[in-house]
């Protein structure tokens, strides 16, 4: 039963998070379902504190306001599908705003009851090519790195009638920025260094491992190098894992849930052999740590290996900021980042570490450092599909106008993805074309490695 603090209008309580009972066959009871939403959206129409993070609420909120009742009732539950096609699971309305999340006695999961109803319409159709194929990162990236292959691939991407052709027939909007595949895979390159003492501090291991992630692999390897670079200068040992695999987030996302089981059967035991050896686990994509430290060890609650992992796992930015509170890494920056704004993502935020980029790139002489918290609207493949991409540029627009107006040397985020729309949106909407960097870059240049 709920206590008082529980029953309280607005939980003042720290958000909990139940485990995802995928595996019952009762998830996948879809009366059941619509009337959650239904219970769940008449909460949300009563509240409306969240009408501003997403195009979920003002669809849901459309409809309602449209409907013969002005109330949830008077909503066709059939058009139920249009407010979770608008859900990209940033987890923002759960760990930021929506005052009814348990232990509050309403229980309001927003994004995980769209992730169910999202299960059971993969279950029932198996998902449309254009979301398997962009949803299959490993498939994708295999391209990367061929020769002539890559190259054809990637003026393909960006050849104006070709996209047009991608529009109409995948479904990919024409004018999303879409990234080019690298002409070498990040973990082909990548030489681990083992050579230096591993120097555990008080909040820190003192050796990393490194989750390379399909983009930092496939896409950008330059990123994954520059961390190198930054562990290396602070005398830190660092590997790969043996075998990687996608996290399975795009997967998560498109309610493919027997695929993410599939992808994690591959990456947690070579992971949790890491964790055990006392590596700590690191990964560039916000959303990949994420996956870790979040969703899997929800959708598997009883796996020891996965919960290792999880406590393994770390932000990269939190890692060196503990590893500064450790006296354990060097501040000879050389050269000073002048302004950066810096954008917050939303799968770095529910992490709830802080703000540790922000900490640390203001750490760096001579960097002045702004911040934006708000979604950028990218959020994985949502804004590249063609009925999506507005909205997403739209949802955007006040980090584009936040970010442009300090007028930045560097523009950056922790998500690469987000990055870049961010820097095709100031580009779209203020005629300006700022510098974009990954933080991590960053750092390497004021080391001046």
């Amino acid at each position: 039963m709920a206590g008082p603090q529980q029953n309280r209008e607005g939980n003042l309580e720290a958000p909990t998070r139940h485990a995802i009972d995928w595996k019952s066959a009762d998830y996948y009871d879809e009366d059941k379902v619509l009337s959650e939403m239904e219970r769940v959206f008449d909460i949300c129409h009563g509240c409306r504190r969240c009408v501003s993070l997403c195009q979920s609420f003002p669809t849901l909120f459309d409809l309602i306001d449209e409907s013969d009742t002005l109330e949830v009732d008077g909503v066709d539950k059939g058009d139920y599908g249009k407010v979770a096609d608008q859900c990209y699971l940033c987890d923002m309305c759960y760990m930021a705003k929506c005052p009814y999340v348990p232990p509050h006695q309403f229980n309001v999961d927003f994004p995980h009851l769209m992730l169910q109803y999202k299960a059971i319409q993969h279950r029932k159709t198996g998902g449309s090519f254009r979301d398997k194929l962009f949803s299959s990162t490993d498939t994708l990236g295999k391209l990367a790195g061929i020769p002539l292959v890559t190259e054809t691939v990637n003026a393909v991407n960006h050849w104006k009638p070709a996209r047009e052709i991608m529009e109409k027939q995948l479904g990919v909007d024409k004018d999303a920025w879409l990234p080019s595949f690298a002409d070498h895979k990040f973990r082909n390159s990548a030489r681990p260094n083992e050579t230096f003492e591993a120097k555990a501090g008080e909040r820190t291991p003192g050796k990393v491992a490194l989750f390379a992630t399909c983009y930092v692999n496939f896409n950008e390897p330059g990123m994954g190098e520059d961390l190198v670079k930054v562990l290396e200068h602070n005398e830190i040992p660092w590997t790969i894992a043996e075998k990687e695999v996608c996290c399975g987030m795009p997967k998560l996302e498109q309610g493919d849930l027997d695929s993410v089981e599939s992808l994690k059967r591959v990456n947690i035991p070579h992971l949790a052999k890491l964790a055990r050896e006392g590596y700590a686990l690191l990964a560039l994509v916000p959303s990949c740590t994420l996956m870790f430290k979040q969703e899997l060890p929800l959708m598997f609650p009883d796996d020891e290996e996965v919960a290792l992992v999880r406590d393994a796992f770390w932000d990269p930015f939190n890692y060196l900021v503990q590893r500064q509170k450790d006296g354990l890494l060097k501040t000879d920056f050389r050269e000073g980042l002048g302004k950066v704004a810096y954008h917050t993502p939303c799968h770095g935020r529910v992490q709830n570490i802080g703000k540790k980029t922000e900490e640390f790139l203001k750490s760096i002489p001579d960097t002045e450092v702004s911040t934006t918290e708000r979604c950028s609207g990218h959020a994985g493949t949502y804004g590249i599909k063609k009925e999506f991409h507005k909205n997403s540029m739209k949802i955007g627009r006040p980090v584009f106008r936040q970010m442009n107006q300090v007028e930045p040397d560097f523009i950056s985020s922790d998500c690469p993805l987000g990055g870049h729309h961010i820097a095709q949106g100031i580009e779209e909407n203020h005629q300006n074309n700022p510098a974009l960097s990954h933080p991590i870059s960053l750092v390497r240049k004021a080391y001046g490695l």
